[in-house]
């Protein structure tokens, strides 16, 4: 390290120690635009013989444990680099030079599975259904899902998966380390979008260094320093494909890009079917080209959505269709009166004979009464019109239906006459 730089972070240790409570929110905000500092802490870490470490492992837990939300980003900011740190020195067999990284790693995790109360905290996630449209798909767009017995049974149940509660640890052993740096990770994941860009980077970096260390990879990579393999679970592996994702869409494309590949590498050779099913889901999924994506502003993960689809069928059974199915089928007969008017084929409407007797209607009509001769020549009529034999007979039975059709007329003119 620079002389300035070592200045810079003896600086940082003891503005802290002097500050005042209330100016504690100010000075959390501008802290997180000062690079200098940050490189300068990032140097302090990454030397584990430095006389710095453990001062300023030790402010940042201070950071952590503040109850400020922005001291807590910035401590959170350090955590891939002080977990390589941690695993590098734990595969080398430096026991001594790891204690204050793993205090500081330690105070993190048990502060992280209780709440403010001190009760443990149980994490809960709800498994999206594909059914249901999200920011990642549309239900449309995968097929259609027969809407089944079981199907209407499960309606509206949803899946939670619950994580904890988590024990408290006091020091790391082989057998609860990756436990507490899963759970680390996912702690990390969960600020995800306020990390600045070297923090991403250095995620990146470390998930490749991790995977790649005592395998022949390494030598491609041209990674040195660590040489011995560094044992990794399946579930650690999941969160670095979390941040590793996240990454890709915001600005570290190539970098990210080679940690993906890296970590398909060590899972193919561990036989991890979690890791390997989620990295090559995201590998699947990646664009061609690089992303273009600004560093700063807003960060988020860019996805493809489908135009929303109609979310009534055109073929569903509502009140409007049950309607115009009614006026179709009462449009029917006459649609059929007129078909038949055009093929030449003469149609007698249909009279009704119940009223013989008639009524006096309110515009001054009179009514008319009907025979039982007149009810008979009507029936006959009926009769002859739809006799199929009807249809052999010809211009003469045309004819002879007009005359009766004319005597009919004749006689309801002159029934029509008598007034009641």
């Amino acid at each position: 390290m620079f002389t300035s730089e070592i200045g810079v972070v003896e600086e940082w240790l003891s503005e802290f120690k002097t500050l005042p409570e209330t100016s504690l929110p100010n000075y959390a905000t501008n802290l997180k635009d000062k690079s200098s500092l940050v490189s300068s802490l990032y140097k302090v870490i990454q030397e584990p013989q430095s006389e710095l470490l453990e001062p300023v492992c030790h402010q940042l837990f201070e950071f952590y444990r503040s109850g400020e939300e922005q001291l807590l980003r910035f401590t959170l900011q350090f955590l891939p680099e002080l977990m390589w740190c941690y695993l590098a020195l734990s595969a080398s067999r430096d026991v001594h030079s790891s204690g204050c990284i793993e205090a500081l790693l330690l105070g993190v995790y048990n502060l992280e599975i209780v709440d403010k109360h001190g009760h443990s905290k149980v994490l809960s996630f709800t498994i999206p259904s594909l059914s249901k449209p999200s920011v990642y798909h549309e239900p449309s767009s995968i097929g259609s899902m027969a809407l089944t017995e079981s199907a209407l049974s499960q309606h509206g149940l949803s899946k939670v998966v619950y994580s904890g509660p988590h024990p408290q640890r006091e020091m790391l052993t082989a057998q609860n380390r990756f436990e507490v740096l899963t759970f680390l990770l996912l702690c990390y994941n969960a600020a995800l979008t306020y990390m600045p860009s070297v923090s991403l980077q250095s995620l990146c970096q470390i998930c490749s260094r991790i995977c790649v260390c005592g395998y022949p990879r390494q030598h491609v990579r041209k990674y040195r320093g660590v040489s011995s393999r560094i044992p990794i679970s399946s579930g650690f592996m999941v969160q670095m494909l979390t941040g590793v994702y996240f990454a890709i869409y915001n600005g570290e494309w190539d970098l990210a890009q080679k940690a993906l590949d890296d970590i398909i590498y060590r899972a193919q050779l561990e036989l991890y079917p979690e890791p390997l099913l989620v990295a090559n889901a995201i590998k699947a999924s990646l664009p061609h080209g690089a992303m273009k994506s600004s560093k700063e502003g807003t960060r988020c993960i860019q996805v493809e959505i489908t135009p929303t689809s109609s979310r009534i069928s055109r073929n569903a059974v509502t009140s409007m269709s049950i309607r115009g199915h009614r006026w179709k089928r009462h449009e029917q007969p006459e649609s059929s009166c007129a078909a038949a008017a055009e093929a030449g084929v003469l149609v007698i409407p249909e009279i009704s004979v119940t009223h013989v007797s008639g009524e006096r209607t309110g515009n001054g009509e009179k009514g008319r009464a009907l025979g039982d001769i007149d009810a008979q020549h009507m029936q006959g009529v009926q009769e002859t019109a739809t006799d199929p034999r009807s249809e052999s007979r010809g211009l003469p039975e045309l004819r002879r239906q007009k005359s009766v059709r004319k005597m009919m007329e004749d006689g309801m003119s002159t029934a029509g006459r008598v007034q009641f």
